[in-house]
């Protein structure tokens, strides 16, 4: 026996559970001539009568009962699986992986999934922190945050943070004993807090701008981390000086644990990007984060305005 065609199947169903040519038509889409032709080829093909036909109605025979019977229930389970894909459409959900650094990890991700996790408690979110620049395929990751000088050419980048700028700043109990710098040259001069570059493995040299003119400067010190909290923690301390974002030490300047220097050194660059691969297939849950972020970042920018 010639194995039985799918639209054999769903058409046998649907006119022995509507018990009608007509409204079985009208629930498949098709004309009513051309599901009996369906239904009297399928007949043919198996050598059965599935249904007995009157001018009045339609009905299974005993062989049409059992295979009713054998198929109906994995057509509904079909049917309940289409369902439920539909519900995850509706009702966002799944996990999305992010890789970030430390400090877009706690000015820009956190604040955003703050708000956003409560209203759809079906996504899960992971961050790596990661300040190593790592590819995200390689990883396995759906999206990362960089600064938009660094995000490569070939990703569909959405901006989710203002710009921003870093400083240089000291405790005062280390300027008590050290002048301030006037120049970034004057660097080369003081203990500065290092940070290691996961990357190459090697210090990461201070970057100046003002003008057209442009500087790296390698400090020395004895400290180095890599990581952002030890370097604050060790300014505030008095250890030296540390080139550090300035939002991440404003309320300190503020309170005046800290005092920076240079600020006219240090102009404002492009602010973090979230950033994926442009053949990526956006989720419901991906394309709800992608806009949270982005209204974060219009609303940041209206209340700096």
């Amino acid at each position: 026996m010639p194995p039985a065609n799918l639209n054999d199947l769903l058409a046998f169903v649907a006119v022995a559970r509507q018990r009608s040519f007509t409204r079985a038509a009208a629930q498949l889409g098709v004309s009513q001539s051309a599901l009996s032709h369906t239904i009297s080829g399928f007949e043919a093909r198996l050598g059965l009568r599935l249904l007995t036909r009157t001018t009045r109605s339609v009905a299974p025979t005993e062989a049409g009962d059992r295979l009713l019977l054998a198929i109906g229930p994995a057509f509904d389970e079909i049917d309940a699986g289409l369902a439920a894909l539909t519900a995850l459409r509706e009702k966002p959900s799944g996990t999305i992986r992010i890789s970030a650094g430390e400090h877009a990890a706690d000015t820009i991700l956190w604040p955003a999934l703050e708000r956003f996790l409560p209203d759809y408690p079906d996504i899960r979110m992971e961050i790596v922190v990661d300040n190593g620049l790592t590819d995200i395929v390689a990883g396995r990751c759906d999206a990362g945050v960089r600064l938009g000088e660094q995000v490569a050419k070939d990703m569909v980048a959405v901006r989710i943070g203002p710009d921003q700028r870093m400083a240089v700043v000291g405790a005062p109990s280390y300027f008590a004993r050290r002048p301030a710098p006037t120049a970034p040259q004057d660097l080369t001069a003081h203990d500065c807090i290092n940070m290691r570059l996961p990357t190459a493995g090697g210090l990461y040299a201070w970057e100046f701008e003002k003008g057209n003119r442009e500087l790296k400067v390698r400090v020395e010190g004895q400290l180095v981390f890599n990581t952002l909290g030890p370097r604050v923690n060790a300014a505030l301390a008095g250890f030296g000086l540390a080139y550090l974002p300035e939002d991440h030490v404003r309320s300190h300047l503020a309170a005046g644990r800290l005092i920076r220097v240079l600020a006219d050194w240090c102009p404002p660059f492009p602010g973090y990007h979230l950033y994926y691969p442009s053949r990526r297939q956006t989720t419901p849950a991906f394309a709800l984060l992608v806009n949270a972020l982005r209204t974060r970042d219009v609303e940041r920018a209206a209340g700096s305005a």
